[in-house]
């Protein structure tokens, strides 16, 4: 067994420099055809260890969410996740081991998640956290791309006669404590000269059932999550959200800070589901395109180059994550636009093509 592991790591290091040469495909195909888990084998290679060796080895990937936004992630009473924040653990999970299901969730409130991740028991985050410099230096993290540009908002009921944030002078507001949205309450009312009475919940469930049950005046968080979570009090047609927008919110998933194998995993897989849409591949024609006439469509589905196998992944690891969960379109869409029951506009969060800020480098 030695002899044919060392057999085979000198035989990848030939092969994989060939890259550069155009031979790389043909290395590959040949290095497949010498030994059955010759995937496994350039994954080690590549990887060198860390995150991304640790996930392929346990079969699995463990993503910490939220798990109480509907539209982002949610789960039921029959305990199954859902929301886009869910799709994008299921993107990565399906392009790691062709299976969108071999995700173990995690739900983590937001004075937990980076514990959580920093000491391993996540592989990754994907709910609602909002990139920020602190986080991104000496909190230790790393943000892949933004799945969801948003804004933080003030919600209120119909019948308070509040519509500006100057009318909640001496008022109470709920918000979840250890987040940038209790930062960003704090700066916007000082701005404005104007006093509050904050209501600080650990757990974000805990703070809507104060907010329902009417302990406190307002409630303020990112406004996709606050429609989100309106949709879930007693009576949601007797609030409001206020015409403000208090933040910037990019909010995406994140990785350990030091492990550039498995954040560029995480990363690109991210940038994967945007460019499907730009390329028009969707869940039912991505296994098509390894017929296309087009090289960067070729490329992108590992039917040509070694852009998955130069990772440590499978070549074809976006064909595996369209092919399960859809482009970033059909992930928005399910779950937060038209064909859900939110019904949100694409905004800022459509394509760059179409106006938006939804943009991937080059898949070459």
């Amino acid at each position: 067994m030695a002899k044919r592991g060392l057999s085979l790591a000198a035989f990848l290091a030939v092969a994989l420099p060939l890259a550069a040469c155009g031979g790389a495909q043909d290395a590959v195909d040949t290095a497949t055809d010498a030994a059955g888990d010759a995937v496994d084998t350039v994954t080690s290679a590549v990887s060198g260890g860390g995150r991304l060796e640790t996930v392929l080895s346990r079969g699995t990937l463990n993503c910490g969410v939220d798990g109480g936004i509907p539209g982002f992630s949610f789960v039921d009473e029959s305990g199954t996740y859902s929301g886009l924040d869910v799709d994008v653990c299921r993107a990565v999970a399906a392009a790691l081991f062709d299976d969108p299901d071999a995700v173990e969730y995690r739900r983590l409130d937001s004075t937990e998640r980076f514990e959580a991740l920093k000491g391993g028991e996540v592989d990754m985050l994907s709910r609602n956290t909002t990139w920020t410099i602190s986080r991104d230096t000496s909190v230790g993290m790393e943000f892949a791309p933004t799945t969801f540009y948003d804004g933080q908002g003030m919600l209120v009921r119909a019948d308070s006669g509040v519509e500006t944030l100057e009318d909640m002078e001496g008022l109470s507001i709920c918000v979840e404590t250890g987040t940038t949205t209790e930062l960003n309450l704090t700066d916007q009312f000082r701005q404005r000269g104007v006093s509050f009475e904050p209501v600080v919940f650990q757990d974000a469930d805990a703070g809507y059932a104060a907010y329902d049950e009417g302990r406190c005046e307002g409630f303020t968080s990112d406004k996709s999550q606050l429609i989100a979570r309106r949709s879930t009090l007693s009576e949601p047609e007797a609030h409001v959200l206020l015409d403000v927008t208090m933040s910037k919110e990019p909010l995406g998933p994140v990785t350990i800070n030091n492990d550039s194998a498995w954040f560029d995993t995480v990363k690109w897989v991210t940038y994967g589901l945007i460019q499907a849409e730009e390329f028009g591949l969707t869940a039912e024609n991505v296994e098509e395109a390894v017929n296309s006439e087009d090289p960067n469509v070729l490329r992108f589905v590992g039917a040509e180059g070694t852009l998955g196998t130069d990772m440590g992944l499978p070549n074809d690891f976006m064909l595996r994550a369209i092919k399960h969960v859809g482009n970033y379109g059909e992930v928005f869409e399910r779950n937060l636009g038209k064909e859900s029951q939110f019904e949100l506009d694409r905004g800022q969060n459509a394509l760059w093509t179409d106006g938006g800020l939804m943009y991937a480098p080059p898949f070459r």
